[in-house]
């Protein structure tokens, strides 16, 4: 009888989180936390819904709630590593480092032993930032499984900057190449802690004669000298279809800077260059220019624009 009366209860179960998932699918997401709660109280054993409701939060930015479904999915099913792991995620966004490390551990990940924020430095990775528009693929080095320091210049319109730490999820969507290697891009959930870093756009003129990769490598390496970045936008920038950020890049996007995918688009003057700058204040910025062009009179700051400022301290 019991074990009858057990099969009924998952079967309803079951219903109540297909409709769930027909909902979510539909976009009506209310109807599908509705029905996703009934099958959790339908029956206590069943971990499917529960983990449902704490991804429709993770993607919420609701940490709470996602972090209370999430470790019911985890209790119901321990062997279900993708509850685990979008627990540790909802762990992190609320600091609560004591389970975020009882979860990492339980995946299987082998975490030092200690104490506080986990220190688990996972590689350097591209983030996708704004994921749910038109998202930028930057580059981060991943302190954590779940945490990442942006390490290139985003874009002004994406909201962050040089620095920033950010909570990335952990399932890959698009792959970028790296020598040769294939490596995840992960979406970025949201910024954890602004930098000091404010940006900048300096458009510089090389000059018609000038040596334009060689005089802009010579920036580059003097801005991270001084504890600055710097990145040519002229070159570095691409815009991928959505089929290619979120997949592998196709050959037609190899080689094509940001403003020149469509055919007629206007060209960059030749020795003007837009060169994205992150730095703590204006004169620093000033100053690595200065340094940069010495005593060199064809090298020509045209203009310098902080495009987006540090969040006040």
């Amino acid at each position: 009888m019991t074990t009858v009366l057990g099969k009924l209860k998952r079967w309803r179960a079951s219903q109540a989180n297909e409709r769930g998932r027909t909902c979510e699918a539909e976009g009506r997401l209310p109807e599908a936390i509705e029905q996703y709660e009934l099958a959790c109280e339908l029956d206590p054993g069943f971990s499917e819904p529960c983990y449902n409701l704490g991804l429709i939060f993770k993607y919420a930015g609701e940490w709470e709630r996602s972090f209370e479904w999430n470790r019911q999915a985890a209790r119901r099913n321990p062997q279900d590593q993708a509850g685990w792991w979008n627990l540790a995620i909802a762990a992190t966004a609320l600091e609560r480092w004591e389970v975020a490390r009882e979860a990492w551990t339980a995946f299987g990940i082998d975490l030092p032993p200690g104490e506080g924020p986990v220190d688990f430095p996972c590689g350097h990775s591209p983030i996708r930032l704004n994921p749910d528009t038109r998202g930028e693929v930057v580059w981060a080095n991943r302190i954590d499984p779940a945490r990442a320091v942006i390490r290139s210049i985003p874009l002004p319109e994406s909201g962050f900057r040089f620095r920033d730490l950010v909570l990335n999820d952990g399932a890959p969507v698009g792959y970028r190449r790296v020598e040769g290697q294939e490596v995840p891009v992960f979406n970025c959930l949201q910024l954890l802690a602004a930098s000091a870093f404010s940006t900048f756009l300096a458009e510089v003129d090389l000059g018609e004669g000038s040596e334009c990769e060689e005089e802009v490598d010579r920036l580059l390496e003097l801005a991270a000298d001084q504890g600055l970045a710097a990145e040519n936008w002229s070159t570095s920038l691409r815009v991928l279809c959505t089929a290619c950020s979120e997949g592998r890049p196709h050959d037609h996007h190899d080689g094509l800077p940001l403003g020149q995918q469509e055919e007629g688009a206007p060209q960059a003057r030749p020795g003007r260059q837009r060169i994205g700058l992150a730095a703590r204040r204006e004169d620093d910025a000033l100053r690595l220019l200065a340094a940069w062009r010495g005593e060199r009179t064809d090298l020509r700051l045209v203009s310098l624009e902080k495009v987006l400022a540090a969040e006040v301290m």
